[in-house]
């Protein structure tokens, strides 16, 4: 991108940096949720959202256990602490992944089974949803900051020539990230209707 207008300007220093970071922030929760997101193939980023009752705190299951995928169909989870095994078991059946995992005593295999035609447009519509949150997300930003600028040059802190061109840059930055995650978006559907 070029040289932000408002990086320039003393007085909107603080507020570019603050959109930039909020935007962010919502690209890489996108990302994340991407991570996340079922494919053919095992990933251990499956598990990302899955928290374990672990003596009454809810914690992310790998700060529990050692997660891997070994084979392209199977996730191998081995608890940390093996007394936490049955809760991990019944975290990940309760997920709603539509995961059935199998407990030897010391670790749990986790077959993920291949995803069928409808499932794979299921996930799609999914990703097609959480884009739109985020793209949401991401205009709220755009709202809140536009309403800066309306204020600052109300209250003179800035030139209208200067609230004119900041807010234009905001809607390319806005523009920007959101065609981040429609790339992002896109990606990840083709990889989940790849047969």
């Amino acid at each position: 991108m070029a040289l932000s207008i408002m990086a320039g300007i003393p007085a909107l220093k603080d507020l570019n940096a603050d959109l930039r970071r909020r935007m962010d922030g919502a690209v890489a929760t996108f990302q994340a949720n991407l991570a996340a997101t079922r494919t053919g193939r095992a990933s251990v980023h499956m598990l990302d959202q899955i928290k374990v009752d672990y003596y009454g705190t809810p914690t992310p299951l790998n700060q529990l256990a050692q997660l891997g995928a070994p084979e392209p169909q199977m996730i191998l989870i081995a608890p940390y602490d093996p007394t936490a095994l049955k809760e991990i078991e019944k975290a990940v059946r309760v997920a709603d992944l539509g995961f059935n995992p199998i407990s030897d005593g010391k670790v749990l295999r986790v077959p993920v089974p291949p995803m069928t035609e409808e499932r794979r447009r299921e996930v799609c519509k999914h990703i097609s949803r959480d884009l739109e949150e985020h793209r949401t997300a991401i205009r709220n930003v755009r709202r809140d900051g536009n309403e800066a600028l309306k204020k600052m040059a109300k209250e003179k802190n800035i030139s209208e020539d200067e609230e004119k061109r900041a807010l234009e840059e905001v809607q390319k930055m806005t523009d920007e990230e959101i065609r981040r995650m429609e790339e992002l978006s896109h990606k990840k559907e083709a990889e989940v209707m790849q047969v």
